[in-house]
Order: structure tokens, then sequence, then C-alpha cells
């Protein structure tokens, strides 16, 4: 939001400088991003006028120009087409810098001919992309005053950044409320009288969806004349970086910042029969005044006539009943659209303005018919031509509502005890009412129809503290309750921590994505629902979380998996050129928009090859195997018993089936991995193998708080370890997963390690069996074991294999 200091003036009765108003408005939460002077960048800069203007001797296109500065004569070469004697323009003298072309001036000579300073386009001074000729001034121009000063560009122009929930605050007048209530001056009452009309308009209104208009108020203008608009209108829109297009328009602009309060000017005579609003019918389309025609939908509000669509509610007008200089007949429009309709309407196709910006947050409901009387005043003043009486569709939205404030709140809430009288004086000079006060002191109070943010007693509290001074709340360290510090993390905290670390060591990078995803790709990651689960079940996990207002057609639904939005990612890396990826993300995957409809996750992706590419090492793509070992490192990392974890083939459909598994403690999921199916993967335009993975890190137990003397994380043992191998010949639908555990159940206390070295299956191997082949590490911690020992503990490896899948020892 930006405004000149001259223009917060006209609302706000102030002696405060332009660096008092700057720190209190920040103060105010009214953050100020910049101020512009452009009398400092300008100030070298002069009224000027060309003496006498001769043909270079030695260049057709130059001319020799003797300039009267207003303190001296001095000689310029000059290219310009309109350069000439008698011209009144902007000079710039020897060692000023000229914005508009990053440099600043010598002295020099040119083709010969010696050049002192130069006559200025306006894009030199970065007024605009004039640079066809010098600035032109008129004839009654002061020679030797300061340009900034004559063109009125010596006022500052103040640039603030406005919380979604400030829409008073988009206009000017908003904002000068706030400083006088600081105690910064006073404000200046507005003229609110009402304009007689002097007939009765040709044009009724009709409001056909009144949930998407509650409101509209119309007034006809005829006769008046659409020329330029006058230097102080011209100047206050050119200053905030609007483009002046002639007065009705530039009026409507006016008042939306003036006041935040968007108005709409239609050229009468291009109306058919009367004003209707409605909701956009399929197919329909509106060619808009920014030159682009755009289709609509059910969805969007369109103020029409009779005929069209004229303009789409709250957002932009059309081309066919635009204002142009040959208006003479005009209805101004003056409404109220629904803010959810607006930015979905507006999102949906792509239009910023400074309409849809006031209307989407919420405009004043009191200040539809006193906003108009404003504008009727200045175009009857500026334009000329009579009015006619009012037109009032609807009728005003209902936005009183009485709160209630305990003034020893402020200092319980907010830590600084504010006097009762100052509270109210504060709440009053907002715009509040006092209606009433309780025995027990307590206000009771009707928050201002601009102010549609104040809904409890909790904001009564941060407007008086924030109009007193956040500053003044004093810093109070919060009591200790033992002299030991406590953690500042918990576990679960320090778990992502460690996810992170872990991952980022086992070489992937670490990607942060939308919450959101399309509908389409949401659905890739929804699964089937088990037939055998009951329904209640079956609703808390399968449940797509739609959005109602999202910031994007593609982002419409919160996110059921992270996975879909790292292969999308990784997609976009092999577009440009890097097919080998590895991208992890930690955080939340939802499920219902139930309280705890949403797991911490941590996820990633490879893609490409497993290995960069070597000489020594033969290059191989990724597999399900690589995405297994990043989600076990993650489990062991965040505490996870994975010794104790049972594997399953039960991954989810987006998982391929045969190259994927669950990660299970008991019935508990403690995550997923695989290759990614590759109908997902063609769906999402992403050229496989990819593998991924997720681990819900919420679903692993804390540790169990235990008392006793500490030990050590790990025991080293002094005696040698021994390595024992054993084949077995199992099914071959036997997962080597169990028989790994099960020796190592054998025996917990010296069975310090088992793996898998060796499996095979053909000749000497019967039919429908395989040979698998395990290495078992046995580490004695009391003593060195005797070889009657080892073949005992042999024996009850084979004994517990043989139990858990039916297998035998190979011979």
């Amino acid at each position: 939001m930006k405004f000149t200091l001259s223009w917060l003036k006209d609302h706000l009765e102030t002696d405060a400088t332009l660096d008092q108003i700057v720190e209190k408005l920040t103060a105010l939460g009214l953050e100020v991003e910049g101020v512009e002077d452009r009398s400092k960048e300008l100030k070298p800069f002069r009224v000027a006028h060309v003496v006498s203007a001769e043909k270079h001797p030695d260049a057709d296109k130059l001319r020799v120009l003797v300039v009267d500065t207003g303190t001296e004569k001095l000689q310029v070469v000059c290219g310009a087409p309109n350069a000439r004697a008698g011209l009144k323009g902007v000079f710039a003298p020897e060692g000023a810098y000229i914005p508009g072309s990053d440099i600043t001036l010598k002295k020099g000579v040119i083709r010969g001919v010696e050049s002192n300073g130069m006559m200025c386009s306006e894009r030199e001074l970065k007024l605009s992309e004039e640079h066809n000729g010098i600035i032109e001034l008129p004839d009654d121009a002061p020679v030797g005053v300061a340009y900034a000063d004559y063109a009125g560009l010596g006022d500052p122009v103040i640039d603030i950044s406005l919380t979604p929930d400030r829409a008073d605050c988009a206009g000017v007048r908003g904002i000068a409320r706030d400083l006088a209530a600081a105690g910064l001056g006073t404000l200046k009452p507005l003229a609110a009288e009402p304009v007689k009309g002097t007939f009765a308009s040709p044009f009724g209104v009709t409001i056909e969806a009144p949930d998407a208009c509650p409101m509209y108020v119309g007034r006809a203008f005829r006769g008046v004349r659409n020329g330029p608009s006058p230097k102080w209108l011209h100047d206050k829109l050119v200053a905030i970086g609007l483009r002046p297009i002639s007065a009705l328009v530039d009026i409507t602009n006016f008042i939306t910042f003036d006041l935040s309060r968007p108005l709409h000017a239609f050229d009468a005579d291009k109306v058919k029969g009367g004003i209707v609003v409605r909701l956009a019918r399929e197919g329909e389309t509106l060619a808009a005044l920014n030159g682009k025609e755009y289709p609509l939908d059910p969805s969007m509000t369109v103020i029409a006539d009779h005929e069209r669509a004229e303009a789409l509610g709250g957002i932009i007008g059309g081309e066919a009943s635009g204002c142009t200089e040959t208006t003479v007949n005009v209805f101004l429009e003056a409404a109220i659209f629904d803010t959810v309709r607006t930015a979905q309407t507006g999102r949906k196709l792509g239009i910023e303005s400074d309409a849809r910006y006031r209307l989407e947050r919420g405009v004043d409901p009191a200040a539809v018919v006193s906003g108009m009387e404003r504008a009727t005043r200045l175009i009857l003043e500026i334009c000329g031509g009579e009015a006619s009486d009012l037109v009032i569709a609807g009728e005003e939205p209902q936005w009183r509502r009485t709160l209630t404030l305990r003034p020893g709140r402020v200092a319980a809430l907010g830590g600084v005890d504010v006097p009762r009288d100052e509270q109210t004086r504060i709440l009053t000079d907002l715009g509040c009412e006092i209606v009433g006060e309780d025995v027990d002191g307590t206000l009771r109070i009707v928050p201002p129809s601009w102010r549609a943010d104040i809904h409890g007693e909790a904001d009564l509290v941060e407007e008086v503290l924030r109009i007193h001074g956040f500053d003044a709340i004093p810093a109070t360290p919060l009591p200790r309750e033992s002299v030991l510090t406590r953690p500042a993390l918990t576990t679960k905290q320090r778990r992502v921590g460690l996810t992170k670390r872990t991952l980022a060591v086992r070489g992937l990078s670490e990607a942060v994505t939308w919450s959101f995803m399309s509908s389409g790709a949401a659905k890739l990651f929804l699964p089937e629902i088990d037939s055998g689960l009951q329904a209640a079940s079956q609703a808390r996990f399968f449940v797509q979380m739609t959005l109602v207002n999202p910031i994007s057609a593609d982002l419409d639904v919160m996110r059921p998996s992270i996975l879909g939005n790292l292969i999308q990612a990784a997609g976009r890396n092999a577009d440009r050129g890097f097919a080998d990826v590895r991208l992890f993300e930690v955080g939340p995957a939802f499920r219902t928009p139930a309280p705890d409809g949403q797991d911490t996750v941590a996820a990633g992706i490879r893609a490409g090859n497993a290995v960069p590419r070597h000489w020594a090492e033969k290059a191989r793509g990724v597999d399900a195997f690589d995405a297994k070992a990043d989600a076990m490192a993650v489990l062991e990392a965040a505490g996870a018993p994975v010794t104790n974890l049972q594997v399953t083939t039960d991954a989810p459909g987006w998982y391929h089936p045969g190259r994927s598994g669950v990660l299970r403690l008991g019935p508990t999921v403690m995550a997923r991995f695989g290759e990614i199916h590759p109908t997902v993967l063609g769906t999402l335009g992403v050229k496989g193998p990819v593998v991924g993975f997720e681990v819900f890190l919420d679903a692993i137990p804390l540790p169990k708080k235990k008392g006793g003397t500490a030990r050590p994380l790990v025991q080293l043992s002094p005696f040698q370890p021994l390595e024992r191998d054993f084949a077995f010949v199992v099914g071959a639908d036997v997962e080597a997963d169990k028989l790994i555990r099960a020796a190592k159940g054998a025996d917990k206390a010296l069975v310090k390690d088992v793996s898998v070295f060796d499996v095979y299956q053909g000749t000497n191997v019967e039919e429908g069996k395989k040979s698998v082949a395990l290495s078992v590490t046995l580490q004695p911690t009391e003593r060195t074991l005797t070889e009657p020992e080892i073949e005992a503990i042999g024996q009850k490896i084979v004994a517990a294999v043989a139990k858990a899948t039916g297998g035998s020892l190979r011979t």
C-alpha cells in the first residue's frame, strides 16, 4: 500500500516529521517497507529555457542549444527531435546523476562542440518510458526552480506492508485513523453530505445472486466531460505508481486508495436495459479492460446488462462498456461482493487488481453509500454534468456485534497496566462504540464496521496494547522451576533432526515442498480400502482433504503422501539434465480433517543410478533395497527396535508389487519402501525407475524411562568373535528375513549378527525350494567358547530356523 505524505495529511492534522510518522507506523503494525523521496534524487534538476537552437556544424541530427538555467546560460548539444528555441524543459547540470540512465554527467565534447549538461526526457528521470523527446513544460513554468518542486515530486512516498486482516488500512483514511489514535495528530472530519439527484436513474439494478453480492449501489450521470484529470489528482496517482487514464477512471482509482472503497464506472450509452448482478453462465466470456479475454463459469460473479456480462464483480471491468474520452453518460457502481468467491475467481483467472485486493479482504460494509457520495462530488466538480438519484439493491450486511472487555484483562494478557480511561480513549479513537458498562466494570463495546477482524475480548486487548505501544510492555524473564535447565526439545523433536542428519549423510538432499498437491496427483496416493477393515477404521485413513480456498488451482488438496511432491521434483530435475536425484523431506502427510489426521513422515526418493559413474565400479540403477536401507537407517537413528521389525509385502498401490515391502513392529506400520509403480510415474510424467520410502516417525515407540545405574551405549568384549556359516533349504516363497530373525532368536546373548551371503536355486536343490546361506557371528562376553558350546549353539540355530520356516540344514 503506497501513499504520499501530503495525501496522508489530507486526512490527518499533524506536525509530526516524516521520520516520526514512519517510526510510528511500524510500531502500530503497519510495517514500512520503504520511503521514496524523489526530491532528493531529482535535487540537481532545474526548469530551464532554451534561448536558441542551431544546427550542429558536423551532425545533421544534433542541435547546439543555449540554455538559460536561471543563474547562467550554458551551451548544450542535444539530439532530441523536439529541441527548439523557446522550449521550456528540465536541465541536468554537470555532475548530476541521471537515474534513468545510471550515469553521472561530465562536461564533454560532442563532434567537436563543447556540451555542458543535458536536457532530459521522462525516461531519464524515471517518470515514464517516454524517450522520443525531451520534456516540454508549459510556457509559464518558472525558470531556475527545482523541477521536483514544480512537478509535485517533492512529496515523499511511503510504502507499507499490510497483513491480510487490516483491510481498513488499504485506504489512506484508515492509516490516518491509526496514527491519530496513537497521538500523532487529529483525524480530519470527512465530508459526508449527500448529493441530491436531479433525475431518476435510467437503469434499474437486480441482484439474482444475493450470496455473491448482498448490496449494490448505483448512480447515473449525464452530460459529463471525461478529459484529463486535474493536476492534484494526476500527481497523486503518478506518485504511487498508477497511470492516469481519464478523469472518470482516475476518480474511481483515487477513491479506492483514499477510502479503500473500490468503484467502477460504466459508459451508460453502452449498457443495454439495466444492471443485473448474477453468476456467470457456462461458456460465457469477458473481454476485460486489460486487453485479455477470460472464460467464465457459474462460480464467478458478473455484472451484466440485459444482453451480456459487462464486468467481473469486484475484480475487473469489461472493455465493451469501459469509459473513454467520448463518454458523456456514466453509470457508477459501488457494491459489496463475497470475499471468498472474489478470491477464488481472481486466482482461477490469474487477475490481480486493486479492487480484488481490497474486496477479497473485506471492505467496510457501511461505507457503500458514503463512498458513492464522495465519488459523486468529485465527478460533478471535475467532469461537470448532473447526477441521478441513488439506485440501491439489496441491503447492508449485518455487521454490528457487541463484545465485552474487562479492563483488567489488558494487564493480565498484555503485561502492561493501561489506565481504564486510556483504554476507552484508544478504542473510541479507533471507531469502537462503548454502549454500556456492567456492575462489575465490564465494558460492552461495538467494533466499527471497518474492523471485521475484531471478534473477541483478546482482539480488543490487542488493539489497546498496539496503540499504547508494544515497546511499553516490560521485558519479564520467565520463572525458573528448578536450578537445572530442562531440555528444550522433546524426544520426537530430536528425532526429526537426527532423521535429517542421517539421510543427509547417506547422500540425500533435503527438499521443502508444499503441503498441498493437485487432486489428480493426490488420488494416486490414496490406498484402496481394505474390505477386512471396519468402516470407522477405513474413514480414518482414506479421506482426501480438499481445500475450500486453495492458493492455486493445482494445489487444491492436502498431500496424503510426501512422495508425490518429491517424485515431481525429481521429474523437473531430470527435465533439466539432472537424472540422478536423491531427495528427502521430513514433514506432515494428511489423512483426514480430524485432529489426529496427519502423520510426521520422513520420506525420500532415489532416481537414476545408485552410485555415480566410476571406472572401477559397474553402474547400476536404483532398486528397492536402496530404499529399504534408507528406511532402516532412519528407524535405527530414531531409536526404533530394528532387530524386532518384520517385513511384509503388503505395500500400498503406489509401490510396485513384488518390489516393495512394509516394515512392521507387530501390527504397527513403521515404514514402507520399494520401487514406485510405473503407472504412478507415468501419470506424473516422470521416467523411472524411482524408488522411495516413507518412515512414520510418530509410530516409533518412545524409549522407556528406566532407573538404575547408567550403562555405556556400546559394550565391548575382550574376546574374539566367531563366524559360522549355515545353509538351509526352505520353500521358495519363504522370506530371508524369517531365517535371520529365527537365527538371532536362538541365543540372544551370544548371536551378535546374522546376514545372508548366498541364495541358490537349481541343481541338487528340490524344485520349489531354495538354499539360503547365513553367516552367523557369535560374540562371547564372559569367556572363550569351547567346541561343545559352539556346537550346541549351532544346533539351537538349526532348530530355531526349522521351527520358524520348516527348512532343513543343507548337506
